[in-house]
């Protein structure tokens, strides 16, 4: 693919709090586990600064539990199962993120997916997305023998849309996802519209852009 006056080829997304707002549904699996011990409901504005982290950051936010701690496995393996049972209850787009898309194509860059999510909840996501068809690819937490922050995954992004890592950006909603962008060679941009982490500051992580909405990317292209 020929890359664009920007030397930009191609766009790559990391998935939760960046490509889709998959925060309602993840906040209800620990909150059905919450509830199953007698717990109250956690409410979604206390859980979504740590949805990018997956189980790990949820469980430690709904039950004080770490990795390494007695029970931490059994309630993580709890959390997939009944997880993999509600994946897209009310998962959907970003506003302006199905523009983007269809923008990028229009502009024939390609773009591609790469999460931290483990396949068995990545591929049944796009799809009900209606995205695997259009995605140049979708790279999983376990694709690579390491996830991000290490770039191995945005390397074999890389590699499969069939680009060079330097024309390529990364956009990410957790300081890890620029430090895999940078450590890959890739432009990082922070997606300031997705859940940051906790105490997260986009502007503080070194990113090379950080934009408000979805559709702020097309002013970097």
């Amino acid at each position: 693919m020929t890359a664009r006056r920007t030397g930009i080829a191609a766009v790559l997304f990391d998935l939760d709090g960046t490509l889709a707002d998959t925060a309602a549904d993840l906040g209800h699996v620990l909150n059905l586990q919450r509830a199953s011990r007698g717990l109250e409901e956690m409410p979604l504005e206390r859980l979504r600064p740590v949805v990018s982290q997956g189980a790990r950051g949820l469980l430690r936010v709904g039950f004080g539990l770490d990795p390494g701690q007695d029970g931490y496995e059994a309630m993580r393996e709890e959390f997939m199962e009944i997880y993999a049972r509600n994946l897209i209850r009310h998962t959907r787009l970003f506003d302006g993120m199905a523009e983007l898309l269809d923008a990028l194509e229009e502009q024939g860059l390609a773009w591609g997916i790469v999460t931290n999510k483990l396949a068995r909840f990545t591929d049944p996501l796009v799809e009900a997305l209606g995205l695997t068809s259009r995605a140049g690819c979708v790279i999983s937490g376990d694709t690579c023998a390491r996830a991000k922050p290490h770039p191995d995954p945005l390397l074999e992004a890389a590699g499969r849309v069939g680009v060079k890592a330097s024309a390529c950006i990364y956009v990410g909603d957790d300081e890890r996802d620029i430090r895999a962008g940078r450590a890959a060679g890739m432009r990082a941009v922070a997606a300031r519209y997705g859940y940051l982490g906790e105490n997260g500051d986009p502007h503080a992580w070194e990113a090379d852009a950080v934009i408000e909405q979805p559709l702020d990317l097309l002013l970097l292209l």
